[in-house]
């Protein structure tokens, strides 16, 4: 098969065509008719990608949720761990504030001799008449033995077993102690009630009781240990009629709160028999 030659004058029309192409291209006149003739191929290439990425996402989508979940749970876990060990330190940290003020109580007072001792039980009535210690007669624990913290005065040890005690409180209907004001000076008597009240009574109408006056034991009676703090005046009672004035005392001791105590080991009470007149026959 013969290739048919061009004449001349075709070639010359040929190479005056692609000189025209080449001039206009360069001027920018077919720009236009490139970009229309392209658009096509455009959104055929933007469809192929688009699907492309679907197809991709959905294949690859769900072992990329299952590995952020695994990793969700794995953070989760670790920040649960780290809130247990922060209430874990945060309780030891309490611990260790409550037994530091112990301790700077107990140097302040160094002529008295301390049994520290943690509370495991209470009074189940919303009155609080009592605690349980974990120390008993085996670390040294005797009847009647006074109960304080840094705060104040607790109670006494009215109970006792080998490894553990009872303690009456402050709050306790048969609690009762001597005392005495710290401004004034005066004389009474610090009682508890079925209803966990704290009242000081037999305050003679003489005295100027002031709300905020703290109350300290006097050491009468035998049964605690002088200056000890009880708690301070809340409301004054006083009658016209009346021999004494009375006042509801607010408690030094924090007692639904307690913790540990420090239970005064070298403190005797002293048992005062009732005076009985003698007869004479």
């Amino acid at each position: 098969m013969k290739i048919p030659q061009l004449r001349p004058w075709q070639i010359a029309v040929i190479l005056l065509l692609a000189l025209g192409l080449i001039i206009l291209s360069l001027s920018g006149y077919l720009n236009s008719l490139l970009g229309t003739a392209t658009s096509p191929l455009v959104s055929l290439q933007s469809w192929l990608s688009t699907r492309y990425v679907a197809l991709y996402e959905f294949f690859t989508a769900p072992r990329d949720t299952l590995a952020l979940r695994q990793e969700n749970e794995a953070l989760q876990s670790e920040v649960a761990l780290l809130r247990k060990q922060l209430i874990e330190y945060e309780e030891q940290l309490r611990e260790a504030e409550v037994f530091y003020a112990l301790l700077n109580f107990a140097r302040s007072k160094p002529e008295n001799q301390y049994i520290a001792a943690s509370v495991i039980g209470k009074d189940p009535s919303p009155f609080m008449g009592y605690v349980i210690l974990d120390h008993g007669t085996n670390d040294g624990v005797r009847h009647g033995m006074p109960v304080v913290t840094e705060q104040g005065l607790v109670g006494r040890v009215t109970a006792v077993t080998a490894n553990a005690c009872r303690v009456q409180l402050v709050s306790d209907a048969g609690f009762n102690a001597n005392i005495r004001t710290q401004q004034s000076l005066a004389e009474g008597l610090v009682v508890g009630s079925v209803t966990g009240d704290v009242t000081l009574e037999m305050v003679s109408q003489d005295v100027v009781l002031t709300p905020g006056e703290l109350i300290l034991t006097s050491g009468l009676g035998g049964n605690y240990p002088a200056d000890v703090l009880i708690g301070a005046v809340e409301t004054v009672r006083k009658e016209e009629n009346a021999l004494f004035q009375a006042a509801s005392v607010q408690p030094a001791v924090d007692f639904r709160n307690l913790q540990v105590v420090l239970i005064i080991r070298n403190f005797r009470p002293v048992e005062v028999e009732p005076l009985i007149p003698e007869t004479t026959e």
